[in-house]
């Protein structure tokens, strides 16, 4: 039988930021290999692997991801809790699925597999990538922190990039030339102004701007400016691209180098059921069949320097996966 609160010990001692998970997957294909499991190593790039183990042909497929946002968290521990970078997000919920996987194979259930990604946390490389792995079951499962509540609905996320170009001049003479920063500063206020969608399972649309750059000294006009922005989606992706390059005016030109979109589910009779205002590889995942999401601990500590999961939601991780496979599976037995 797999301890999980030990699995996630030793997945926590491992850093694995986007675009450095090699080590991680590496000791945990041994582990799953050792398990029993047939496991195949895709390349997403370089020196980075997505995990597909199984035993038998697959039905359910349990997916999280293996990365992890910097900057690394050290592991620790109490009595109670499981401190650590991926402890809820979601290494910890990795380990809840390999028991879960576990539970259903001494039972006699073989029709489930797992499935452990690179990349979720910019830009969902490894999901995309994992489109061409065979074969496919006819349901998915992913990984991420609800406090292990059934998501039937999220968010989506577009990213925006803005770039203004401008022309140098000394700033005792601002006719001799053009600020990109006033060009950017126009286009985001236009931006700010837009009437984003409301759903009403998700609610309304949002926008953040994340980053903005520009300039070469506070006595130049700035030659350049840009500026990082995301708006969580909760429908269609097109009418917002559109209003967004109408709004930034011709002085910026918009790039949009990421779209994640909102997903839904059907409703499970008996579930405890949620919507979430974040992304995940989830919508990607459409080539498996009928897509859930749940995982143990709360999304509101992901990506903090506090982040943790209790040992408790983590072994009841372990018991919601392997009730949700079951009744997943006896969609298809029935």
């Amino acid at each position: 039988m797999i301890d999980p609160v030990d699995l996630t010990r030793q997945l926590l001692v491992i850093p694995s930021p986007t675009g450095h998970e090699q080590a991680v997957c590496a000791w945990l294909a041994e582990y799953l290999v050792g398990l029993g499991y047939s496991v195949e190593r895709q390349t997403v790039t370089a020196g980075r692997d997505n995990l597909y183990a199984r035993r038998g042909t697959p039905v359910v497929v349990l997916s999280t991801h293996l990365d992890t946002v910097p900057p690394d968290v050290p592991f620790r521990e109490d009595a109670a809790t499981l401190y650590g970078r991926g402890s809820c997000d979601a290494k910890g919920l990795a380990a809840a699925m390999v028991a879960a996987a576990e539970r259903l194979h001494d039972g006699g259930e073989d029709r489930v597999a797992l499935l452990f990604v690179v990349g979720e946390e910019d830009g969902s490389d490894g999901a995309r990538a994992a489109d061409r792995l065979q074969p496919k079951g006819r349901f998915l499962i992913n990984g991420e922190p609800t406090e292990n509540r059934l998501v039937i609905a999220q968010k989506g996320a577009l990213r925006i990039t803005l770039t203004a170009s401008g022309r140098a001049a000394h700033s005792g003479y601002p006719e001799l030339g053009e600020s990109a920063i006033n060009h950017l500063l126009d286009a985001l206020e236009r931006i700010r102004r837009i009437d984003l969608p409301v759903d009403p399972l998700l609610g309304r649309s949002t926008l953040n701007i994340g980053r903005i750059y520009g300039g070469a000294a506070p006595n130049v006009l700035a030659p350049s400016a840009s500026a990082e922005l995301l708006i969580r989606l909760v429908g269609d992706g097109a009418p917002i691209r559109a209003a967004v390059v109408q709004a930034a005016g011709g002085n910026v030109a918009v790039d949009f180098p990421l779209e994640i979109p909102a997903h839904r589910a059907p409703s499970l009779p008996g579930w405890d059921e949620t919507a979430v205002a974040f992304a995940s590889d989830l919508p990607f995942f459409g080539a498996w069949g009928g897509g859930y999401q749940l995982g143990p601990g709360s999304i509101h500590v992901a990506h903090t320097d506090g982040e943790y999961l209790t040992k408790q939601a983590l072994l009841d991780g372990v018991d919601r996966y392997e009730q949700l496979a079951r009744t997943l599976l006896a969609r298809v037995t029935s």
